[in-house]
Order: C-alpha cells, then structure tokens, then sequence
C-alpha cells in the first residue's frame, strides 16, 4: 500500500522519555510481589520463562521508597506476579496500607488467576483499599482456558468461575484479560458471549500469545518436573509452541470480537481493548493504554522483591534490568539509568521508522517489546501490518456498523485528515439537495499557485463550503481536479465536501507539494456503504491503467462539525505518488492519471448491497478481478 508524504514527527511524540514529561504525567509501577511465584502453572506463562528467582517478598519499605523517589509524580501501582495473593493476607494488607500513605498513588490495581478469591479477601481489599481495581485472567471459555493449569496439569477454569461468580455477589466490578490462543480463534462472537455472561465483567482486555520464538521448555528446578511441565514440552514444536497466534490471527479475531461487541450491543456494559483504545485514538483522544500512547517503556516500571529495578515486564530480563532499588535517590536517577540502557536504545530505534508512518497519530507505535521479538525474528513488518489492519477494521466498522465480520475492504484504508471540519455538516448536506434553499456569495480568490481559497494563499485556510447548485460551484473547484469532482457529483450523485487539484509550489521556501485529492462526505450509512464498495471497484478498474509514478489510495476519515462537535465519517480519494516517483514525475504524468480515474468512477456502476466490493470473494472480473 503505498503512503502519502508525511511530514516527519519528532521520536518523543511517539516515544516520550520520562525527562521530558511533567510532573503531571504518571508512572506505572508493576509489583512482582512473588517475583514469578504462583500457585498455578500456565503453559504460555511468560514470567516463568525469564527463570528468576521466586519466593520473596516485597517488603513495604520497599513500597515507601518507590513513592519516595517519585514524589512529585502520580503512580499508578499495579499488584502482580506470577500470582500476588501467594504474597498473603497480612502482607497484602500492608502493602495496600503502604500505598494508601502515599499523596502521589493515584491508582492500585491487582492481576490475578482468582483461584484464592474468597469473602475474606474482599473484605481485607474493601478495609485497606476500597477503590482496589481487580484484574481476573481467563482466557474465554473452557476450551480457550485450556493453556491455564495447575501444578496437575488440570484446568483451573471451574475454579476462576466461582471467583467470577463471587465478585458478583460482593458487587465487584472487575476487568477479564483473554490471551488469544488458538483454542479462541475462529469463535469471537461465543467467547465474547460466555464473557459478557457474568454481570461482574466491565473490561475484556485481548492480548495475544505473540510466542512463536519460544523453543524450549521453562527451566524446573529439582529433579521432578510436575505434570503440568511435561504438557508444556509436548507443546512445543519445531515451528513454535502450539499456543501461539500469528500477528493477522490476532487482527482477525479482535475485529470478529469487536464486530460482535456493536452489533449485539455489548459496548453498552463492556469495554473491549484494544477496541476502545483505537477508537478513542481514531478521534484524536488519548488512551491509558501504553500500546496506543507515547508513554511507553520509559514510563513503565517492575520490582521485584530481590530490590530488581527495570522497565516494562513484557521486556526481557535481565536486558530490562536498570539498577537496584536501593541505589535509587531520585527520579533523575532512573532516568539516567534508562538512557544508558541498551535494550531501551534499541526500542526506541525501531520507533524511529513510525515517525513517517500515515498511521503513526493512530497506532503510537504500538508496544516495544513486541515489536523487538519481530524484529530479532527478522518479520517486524507483520507486526506493523496487523496493527494497521486493527485501525482499518475498527474505523470500518465505527462508519459501517452492519458490515459482515471478516470482510472490511482492503483498499479503504484509515487516513485522517487534519484539521477537517467545516462550520455547520447538517446544514451543508440538507442545502445540497435543496434547490430553493439561499446561496449567498462565496469569497473566491485564485492564489499564484492556483490555491482557490477565501484568501489564495497556499497552506490549509478556509474556503466557503459549496453545492452544484451554487452559482459560483465551478469557479470554486480548482481545474485539475473538476473531471473528478464532475463524475463523482454529477455522475454518483455523492456530496463533495472538500477537492485539492494539487500543487507544486515550486519556488516557495519550506513549503511541501500537496497532491490532488477529493473529500466525499456520505449523507448516511446506507450510502456510506455504497460508495465505500463502489470506489474499491472503480479502483480495481484503474489501477492497471495508471502511469506507474501515480497511485489511487482510498480512505476513510472524519468530518467534525465546529457548531455541534459531531464527527461524520468521510471517504477521501487520493491520487498519490508512489514511494519512488518524485514530485515532478508525479506532476508530469497526473493529468494522465485524472484522465485514467475519471473513466474508471463513469464506468463503474452502483451494486446492490449484498454484492460487497472489489476485493472480497465473487468480485466482477470486469471491476478488477480483485480477490
């Protein structure tokens, strides 16, 4: 697919060192209680593979000197192992009331298999920290538990239902974190269905066994290995552990989930990430999410009880070892520790390539510790790959809700424009088609490089939102592009909402060619739908003809009204050079390419709605033959 020319941003705006945030931006602290002691034993358990030693415990001076060294800014504290309850009740309650005397503890949160749940653990949380958040592990149903066993090698998964179930009765709110596996793949919809079955459920948090480096068993200490190890070793193949998902599996799956998640109106009670998090990134909002923010590595911190101090616990150790706690003074001291790392060097080089990336506003650059297993594996682009078509899915599914899980269009891809907004939406589409409707004078001025705007200067500056009805329509829509805008208003009967002819700007200082595009803005879904399949099939037509150096890219955005804040869902065609072509080739041959693609839009005719776009199966050959 290629890529508009983006502007490059600045590394810290994907990856932002804790020097340089304020005061005002927390840290997340994990708490390995037990280091990776637990009383289960799951076969994908990723703490047990970093083979440190268990068995200790944090101490709650420990706790006062965390809060401490970052007395100036909020922790957000998370309790976790292996499993923190085997830490015991008395020392639970004395951490809980240490990080209660803390100002600067914004937040305390507990992961656990919920095997050891009981009314007497409520009661202790509801003593010493009322606002506890709860964080239960259960991979589905019973089949996507399976990888989830005791010591036995039997499932723990009657057990974590009757915790479930108790936290129910207590009136506790808690969040599920399902680990994708093969045993889930394929049944979205039902294992969403089994958990949304318990009222204490609000947050299903998808993460995904991203294992296939994993060779070899995890280490046992003694000479007897516990049943559970031995289904362990019969799990691991020559080509990976049989847990395992590939990136594009994982994408499927939590875009079947979030399609099922809308269309049967689970988001009502639930919150699915990593869904919420791309929507709310798809609108321009922040996330708490690290993997959809710029507050990674360097703002995620792990103790262990031996006083190991180090970044984020999905890094791998001992590479993510920064110092020992007790040779911390200060914040500047974990910051310098940081910048001398070199597992931490590495993270933020390959955030380096995102900063020209057209999805780098929307995906943050995803997680680093993932993203340096695929690249040690030599395939970091499948990475990037499933984490654009996460965005592209769930921006298709926000625009067309009734869309069939597993076939979002493959040309249509998430391209934001900003800024784009226009002063009043509903009232612009209600006086496109009215004829009688008043039309007053647009303010036109035609700059030196063929601008047309209300001031004709280059650059992004208003222009007076205009009809086909309007006496001055086509003295507004800048000639090179009107054969497009023509076949798409006249021959679609669609509403144009913006148009850009492209230009050179040759011999202006600083300033980057813009290139020919046009904005449709749908009047509703139904005809969202529509237009969405009909593009990728008139695309399908013309991508064969198109001289080499220009390329047809198709995306989807948003529309937000400045009077009512409401956003509308847009469509915007591109024609683009491709990432070789210079802008003077580009130029040279785009009267060509308009020619090329405005034939294609009159020759392409609406479908019925069931007949879907170009790319998904049973497309007309006629229309591209894409498959």
């Amino acid at each position: 697919m290629p890529v508009t020319r983006t502007t490059p941003m600045d590394l810290e705006s994907l990856y932002a060192p804790m020097s340089s945030t304020g005061p005002d931006t927390a840290v997340s602290v994990i708490l390995k209680l037990r280091g990776e002691t637990c009383d289960i034993d799951c076969l994908y358990c990723f703490e047990k593979r970093k083979e440190s030693p268990g068995g200790a415990r944090i101490s709650t001076g420990q706790v006062h000197r965390l809060g401490s060294i970052f007395s100036g800014r909020p922790l957000s504290v998370e309790l976790h192992g292996g499993e923190p309850l085997t830490a015991g009740r008395e020392r639970i309650a004395e951490i809980l009331d240490a990080l209660a005397a803390q100002p600067n503890v914004i937040r305390v949160s507990l992961q656990t298999n919920g095997l050891q749940l009981d009314d007497a653990w409520l009661d202790l949380f509801e003593r010493h920290c009322p606002e506890l958040e709860i964080g239960i592990s259960l991979d589905g149903d019973a089949l996507g538990n399976s990888w989830r066993v005791g010591y036995d090698g039997r499932p723990t998964y009657a057990r974590v239902v009757e915790a479930l179930e108790l936290l129910g009765r207590r009136e506790r709110r808690v969040g599920v974190i399902c680990a994708v596996t093969p045993y889930v793949l394929g049944r979205a919809s039902e294992v969403m269905e089994h958990l949304a079955s318990f009222p204490t459920v609000t947050t299903v948090s998808l993460v995904p066994c991203f294992d296939a480096a994993v060779s070899r068993p995890t280490t046992v200490v003694g000479s007897r290995a516990p049943t559970s190890r031995a289904l362990q070793r019969r799990a691991i193949g020559p080509t990976g552990p049989a847990w395992a998902v590939t990136p594009r599996q994982y994408a499927d799956f939590v875009l079947e989930a979030a399609h099922h998640w809308v269309a049967n109106g689970l988001f009502r009670r639930i919150k699915l990430e990593p869904v919420v998090s791309v929507i709310r990134r798809l609108k321009g909002l922040r996330t708490r999410s690290c993997h959809f923010s710029d507050l990674k590595c360097d703002h995620v911190l792990t103790l262990y009880p031996d006083d190991r101090l180090g970044s984020c616990d999905e890094l791998p150790w001992p590479q993510a070892g920064l110092t020992a706690l007790g040779d911390v003074h200060t914040e500047a001291d974990v910051a310098d520790a940081q910048g001398s790392s070199p597992l931490l060097r590495q993270a933020r080089s390959l955030v380096t390539k995102c900063t020209t990336c057209d999805y780098r506003d929307t995906c943050s650059a995803g997680c680093p510790a993932v993203r340096l297993r695929f690249a040690a594996a030599g395939d970091e682009d499948a990475y990037c790959d499933h984490r654009m078509r996460l965005i592209d899915g769930v921006a298709a599914i926000l625009a067309q809700p009734d869309l069939q899980p597993g076939a979002p269009c493959a040309r249509l891809r998430w391209r934001p424009i900003r800024p784009n907004d226009m002063h009043h939406v509903a009232a612009f589409l209600a006086r496109w088609d009215d004829p009688a409707a008043p039309r007053p004078t647009a303010r036109l001025q035609v700059g030196a490089h063929g601008n047309i705007n209300t001031v004709g200067l280059p650059g992004m500056h208003e222009a007076d939102d205009l009809d086909p009805q309007h006496p001055q329509w086509y003295e507004g829509i800048e000639p090179g592009v009107r054969p497009v805008v023509d076949a798409l208003t006249t021959g679609w009967n669609t509403v144009t909402y913006d148009s850009c002819q492209g230009h050179t700007y040759d011999g202006l200082p600083g300033a980057e060619p813009r290139f020919l595009s046009v904005g449709i803005l749908p009047r509703d879904r139904a005809e969202y739908t529509q237009t969405a399949a009909r593009l990728c099939r008139a695309a399908g037509r013309a991508e064969s003809s198109l001289p080499r150096t220009c390329s047809l890219v198709l995306g989807r955005s948003e529309l937000t009204c400045r009077t009512t804040g409401r956003g509308y869902p847009t469509l915007d065609l591109h024609l683009a050079p491709v990432t070789e072509a210079t802008s003077t080739e580009y130029f040279r041959d785009l009267d060509r390419a308009v020619k090329v693609l405005t034939e294609a839009l009159a020759e392409t005719p609406p479908a019925p709605p069931s007949t879907g776009c170009g790319c998904t199966a049973g497309a007309d050959p006629a229309d591209g033959g894409q498959q």
